[in-house]
């Protein structure tokens, strides 16, 4: 997803095991570009979208969490 510079982000951040990675990473792009995955260590992720699709963002969180037993 590329972005103007004067577009406004929003950002969650999420802890998964090691390997959940991959799938969360899967998960997040077969959502047509509601947002991105950025690691930065192990499981440590963070996951950015346009303040416009803020809504759909938590939503996804909220749904990764569950899904992968709240971690």
């Amino acid at each position: 997803m590329t972005h103007s510079p004067d577009v406004e982000m929003v950002s969650r951040r999420i802890v998964v095991r090691a390997r959940d990675v991959v799938f969360l990473k899967g998960i997040v792009e077969a959502h047509d570009g509601v947002a991105q995955v950025y690691g930065e260590r192990g499981g440590e992720l963070t996951i950015t979208a346009p303040k416009s699709r803020e809504r759909e963002l938590d939503e996804l969180v909220d749904d990764l969490r569950r899904e992968l037993a709240g971690v």
